[in-house]
């Protein structure tokens, strides 16, 4: 099989991969990338775009379960709601299906040589690719790394048989009776809800004392709430010791020491994700890792020369539009174009039911960077939009200076606050201070008339409260 020579080359077809490829490709530079499995990687096969469709349906059936019973305040009634779940999943097949082939079309128009396989490196210029043809020898002048993570195991509670990780669980077929989940990170908390509302009895064990523990409390108190409404088991403090006896439970152990067992037909890990550091040949490079991680630095090079990494593998925040901002950068690069990494923020949203959105500094981080503070909270349940989609519970919160007002964070927790995000990044990448955000005309009805007002009562002339 002839050698690829190419400008550049990808190792990982995930968000932050193919943007790279693409983005490279649009600059004229000779592009190829290797996955061994479909374009979009885990983001778009098997992570966060199967996992908002499974929300969704869940949301719909719950909102028709929740009408059949009469409890509906719109006077809407339904009658026998049922779920298939392999239709459901077919359906969120489809999504993922559809989004794989554009991402390939797209990949194509722009003229990136894609190769199907297992690549391993043999110097930091040449990388082999396990083909299903055979041997592929791909010799690059630079070279990217976006390999990506994977689920986290637990010791004593492998993957398989009744034991899921977030792959297993977006492609069920039943709906499990009894679920417990291992982790209150946002991925046990989302996909803990939506099973719970599609019919799972659901108990989620978290050995920290309290969910979701990279946010502050003023903001997972919504999500506590809600999960105690849909009947949902909440065990803190608890540690898992491994399965039952009998296999089809948890053996867990509480703070004080006091062991029980959590009868389960399905147990979902969720504790976190490892990056794919091995099957790639790092041995074979002289790599300076940071812990498990892959070193960079701002421009995403790592300790070799004309060889970058980006995404997953280089750490925390694990998010693919992180991912996708890096490979952009580093194909205009490699490309000659000047760039760097200078993001004052990259938000961060947890599709739990309330939704929780992040950008910037919280006030505690703010403080704790050295800042004196101001704040303004608007609840949500003073916003006309909020009501119109009975969905009144939560709040936008507003972090500035002092002394300038400068804008160092926006949070929110409330049903569909996911969109308001690029709003609440723009203003703090801008430099936005509390009177642009008060000053800027906000459509009526939104929810994003929350941020104007949170900006608003930071500034002590609140409207609507």
């Amino acid at each position: 099989m002839k050698d690829i020579v190419c400008k550049l080359l990808i190792i990982g077809a995930g968000p932050g991969g193919y943007v790279c490829a693409i983005r490279a490709a649009q600059l004229g530079v000779d592009t190829a990338i290797v996955d061994m499995a479909r374009p979009g990687g885990t983001c778009l096969n098997i992570g966060c775009i199967p996992s908002k469709a499974l929300i969704h349906a869940a949301d719909e059936f719950y909102r028709t379960v929740a009408m059949a019973a009469g409890g509906n305040p719109m006077g809407i009634r339904a009658e026998g709601p049922s779920i298939d779940l392999k239709t459901a999943m077919a359906w969120k097949d489809g999504i993922t299906g559809r989004l794989t082939l554009g991402v390939s079309a797209l990949m194509k128009k722009a003229g990136v040589k894609v190769v199907v396989g297992e690549a391993r490196f043999r110097d930091g210029k040449t990388v082999d690719v396990e083909t299903e043809t055979g041997r592929q020898v791909i010799r690059a002048e630079s070279i990217v790394i976006a390999t990506g993570s994977a689920p986290a195991e637990l010791p004593g509670l492998p993957f398989g048989g009744p034991v899921l990780s977030s792959t297993e669980a977006l492609s069920l077929e039943a709906v499990p009776p009894r679920l417990a989940v291992v982790g209150a990170g946002y991925i046990g908390l989302e996909l803990g809800t939506a099973f719970a509302k599609l019919g799972s009895k659901v108990t989620i064990v978290e050995a920290f004392d309290r969910i979701l523990p990279v946010y502050d409390q003023q903001l997972t108190q919504p999500v506590a709430k809600r999960l105690a409404s849909l009947g949902v088991d909440l065990l803190l403090d608890t540690k898992v010791k491994g399965l039952s006896g009998d296999g089809h439970g948890l053996q867990v152990e509480d703070a004080g020491g006091q062991q029980r067992e959590i009868a389960a037909d399905r147990i979902l890990v969720t504790i976190g994700r490892r990056p794919r550091t091995q099957g790639w040949g790092r041995d074979e490079l002289e790599l300076d890792m940071e812990g498990r991680y892959v070193r960079i630095d701002n421009p995403c090079r790592t300790s070799m020369r004309g060889i970058y990494a980006i995404g997953d593998v280089t750490g925390e925040p694990m998010l693919a539009h992180r991912a996708m901002a890096q490979g952009e950068m580093v194909a205009e690069i490699v490309a000659g174009r000047r760039r760097a990494w200078d993001k004052r923020v990259i938000p961060a949203v947890c599709f739990t039911d309330p939704e929780i959105v992040s950008a910037g500094l919280s006030p505690e981080e703010a403080r704790a960077a050295g800042h004196e503070v101001i704040t303004g909270m608007f609840p949500l349940a003073a916003n006309g939009r909020a009501m119109t989609l009975a969905a009144e519970e939560g709040f936008v919160r507003v972090v500035a200076r002092a002394d300038n007002h400068l804008v160092l964070g926006v949070q929110a927790v409330g049903a569909g606050v996911s969109e308001l995000s690029a709003g609440f990044a723009l203003a703090i990448e801008m430099g936005a201070r509390l009177e642009d955000v008060a000053g800027t005309t906000h459509a009526h009805p939104t929810l994003s008339e929350g941020f104007a007002e949170a900006s608003m009562k930071a500034l002590g002339h609140a409207l609507h409260i």
